[in-house]
């Protein structure tokens, strides 16, 4: 999940960047600063890391997450006032 200012064209243009970097590393838009991937083990998790940190934006405050599948299955979501169902099982979750 992240928060990166966008008051200047170029702030806006390094933000557009790293949010077309997440989706083409497979990360999907869960709110609009917060983006999930399922890794495979602490080894896919670390890969993860390094390749955001080697595209990290100028500025801003980015800040990473990691859940294990049993974590992520008993999340209680709320969308249009009702509760949705547990995702499906997955190895692992790391959001950005």
């Amino acid at each position: 999940m992240f928060d990166l200012p966008t008051d200047t064209k170029k702030q806006r243009k390094a933000a557009t960047k790293f949010r077309e970097f997440l989706l083409d590393e497979g990360f999907e838009r869960s709110q609009f600063s917060v983006y999930a991937r399922f890794v495979s083990g602490k080894e896919g998790f670390d890969t993860r890391v390094r390749r955001v940190e080697r595209n990290l934006p100028p500025e801003g405050d980015v800040q990473i997450l990691q859940f294990t599948d049993k974590q992520y299955e008993n999340m209680i979501r709320f969308y249009d006032q009702g509760r949705q169902k547990s995702q499906k099982k997955h190895d692992q979750l790391a959001l950005f």
